[in-house]
């Protein structure tokens, strides 16, 4: 099976009106390694993390949003936002939607754009939740066996 793959119009008003991007799937040992460097530097930053979160792995970012990384230094944020930037390439022709290039700096002129882009990648890595979600909840709810 191939990765996701999601096309993104920009349909906001300003600079990027109009604009098409791509955004492929992360295959998944780079996801799992980008949720665990993100849980990593989490935890080191000392947020409070849910119990059981390092069994979701990526979904647990997901779960509990961007926002748990923008409690750390910015070093390490930088360098997580950056590489979800990564599965991002622009489609400077609409009407040639096989020309796709990788970002180039003033491809996006918008601090929505980018926001809106951010919020395409999660949902694309995420929508095995609600399967991860049933998985756990049955493990969960499971009575053992009787003798």
């Amino acid at each position: 099976m191939t990765r996701k793959v999601q096309t993104v119009s920009i349909t906001a008003e300003g600079r990027d009106q109009g604009k098409v991007f791509q955004i492929t799937e992360m295959a998944a040992s780079r996801s799992e390694r980008w949720a665990l460097r993100a849980l990593l530097a989490i935890g080191r930053s000392g947020v409070k993390l849910p119990d059981g979160i390092e069994k979701m792995g990526f979904a647990a970012l997901v779960s509990y949003g961007i926002n748990m990384i923008t409690q750390l230094p910015f070093d390490e944020a930088d360098y997580l936002l950056a590489e979800m930037f990564t599965c991002v390439q622009y489609i400077p022709d609409p009407s040639k939607p096989q020309i796709i290039r990788g970002l180039a700096e003033d491809d996006i002129e918008e601090v929505s754009t980018r926001i809106t882009l951010r919020k395409a990648i999660f949902g694309i890595h995420s929508d095995f939740l609600k399967a991860v979600g049933k998985s756990t909840l049955a493990s969960t709810t499971a009575t053992p066996p009787t003798a």
